[in-house]
């Protein structure tokens, strides 16, 4: 069985790109946005940019 990463439009804030990974790790969907939210404010990497860059590339289900 192989699984894809899809942005989740349907349950999407802002792209679904959270959503989207929380679906595919099998994770909750606030943790993984209480997460990159924590990630952003502290300036770890580019989560940001990362978050726009997936919204845009990775393909969605709606």
């Amino acid at each position: 069985m192989s699984r894809q990463f899809l942005v989740n439009k349907s349950e999407a804030k802002i792209m679904g790109v959270c959503a989207g990974i929380a679906n595919y790790m099998g994770w909750d969907t606030t943790l993984v946005r209480v997460a990159f939210v924590a990630a952003a404010i502290f300036g770890v990497g580019s989560p940001i940019l990362i978050y726009l860059l997936i919204g845009f590339i990775a393909p969605s289900t709606y």
